[in-house]
């Protein structure tokens, strides 16, 4: 955003963003859910749209492609999403927060300009490999290794949980080129998916977000270029908590859609659904569930769009990032469960939405650093002397 944009603008653009997303999501999107969550199908085209919607690169400036736009917009568009398909919002901010904002954060000139134009156009897809089999929580002692070989680095190992992973056309690789537990011991790479010796695995098979893909990715003697690194020797590990700071403001808002969707599903429902000859919400077992459940999101979405306001601002987002997610995936949680139980025994089968909110909902509390992660991170800031 430009420093000439007044707070009223910025509403006005928020406001038209909610609109044009909701529209679209509610015509493309909305039909198609329940095939895409039973078949795992990936909707690739529909990536492709939101790239023509300026969706892909919202954070990125338009010199790059971009949409030029901040954080605070980029939440409004990914609650958009999520209220209608999570799996679609998922893969949205994976695209935008890790693999396109880690290349825009530390790329080169000549890397921004060779890669930032086809993600921010949704022409290429991009995805972002940190976690590993045996290193989840515990990143710093990855055992994917890059050892130097004259102007080129050869690539050992694998990751997995990578969304996009199978479909992208980009990946940003975190790779130990130093010791293990070495916080300067990893290095990031560009990694185009026709590199020879770049495969990939196993695609999962998941409980929740299942039209947004989760796959291995693997590594055999894959030799990467020395201008396809990221940034300084040893930077990765620190590149990527930088960028975590902004990614964990995706998943909280993507917290906040869940809820807000489960929510509104159940509102809806409480009015039309009777009982013993009144409608459910007038009993005051639904009512009062009801008043928790909307606290809760707006909670959620306060914490999440102060997150926003101060990466905009360019100030530190550790805590914040990391109290709005927490937050955020904890009320998915449990917003979608109570769903869940207002629609009764619908709310357990697939003909009624928050089903599968009740599914997707608990990746929250895990992508990106788990719930507890994130009271380790809260913990140690709000414990600084």
């Amino acid at each position: 955003m430009t420093s000439h944009t007044t707070p009223d603008q910025r509403e006005e653009i928020c406001k038209l963003i909610d609109e044009t997303v909701t529209t679209f999501a509610s015509l493309n999107i909305k039909p198609n859910i329940g095939k895409w969550d039973e078949e795992q199908q990936f909707p690739i085209e529909i990536f492709r749209s939101l790239g023509e919607l300026g969706l892909m690169g919202m954070l990125i400036p338009e010199e790059y492609g971009g949409a030029g736009l901040g954080y605070k917009e980029y939440v409004t568009a990914i609650i958009a999403l999520a209220k209608v398909d999570p799996s679609v919002g998922l893969s949205m901010a994976a695209h935008n927060s890790l693999c396109t904002n880690h290349i825009y954060m530390f790329g080169s000139e000549a890397q921004k300009r060779k890669y930032l134009p086809e993600l921010t156009s949704g022409r290429w897809i991009g995805s972002w490999g940190l976690t590993e089999p045996n290193t989840g929580s515990d990143a710093g002692n990855m055992q994917t290794v890059a050892i130097k070989d004259g102007d080129e680095w050869v690539v050992n190992g694998s990751k997995n949980f990578i969304t996009n992973g199978k479909s992208s056309d980009v990946t940003v690789l975190i790779s130990r080129t130093g010791e293990p537990g070495d916080k300067h011991g990893a290095t990031a790479f560009i990694v185009e998916q026709d590199t020879p010796g770049f495969t990939i695995g196993r695609k999962e098979n998941k409980l929740g977000m299942r039209a947004s893909e989760t796959v291995e990715l693997l590594f055999q003697d894959c030799r990467i270029p020395d201008s396809q690194r990221l940034g300084e020797v040893g930077d990765g590990f620190i590149q990527s908590l930088k960028v975590l700071d902004g990614g964990r403001i995706s998943i909280a808002a993507l917290g906040v859609g869940i809820a807000q969707g489960a929510y509104e599903a159940a509102l809806a429902y409480s009015k039309e659904r009777k009982q013993f000859g009144k409608a459910i919400c007038d009993f005051q077992a639904i009512a009062f569930k009801l008043a928790d459940m909307y606290t809760d999101v707006q909670a959620s979405s306060l914490l999440t769009f102060h997150a926003a306001a101060m990466k905009d601002a360019g100030r530190k987002v550790t805590l914040e990032s990391s109290v709005a997610k927490y937050h955020s995936s904890e009320t998915a949680v449990r917003v979608a469960g109570e769903a869940v139980q207002i629609f009764g025994g619908y709310g357990f089968i697939k003909d009624y939405p928050v089903e599968k909110f009740y599914r997707d909902s608990k990746l929250c509390t895990i992508g990106e650093g788990t719930s507890e992660i994130q009271k380790m991170v809260i913990s140690k800031e709000i414990l600084k002397e």
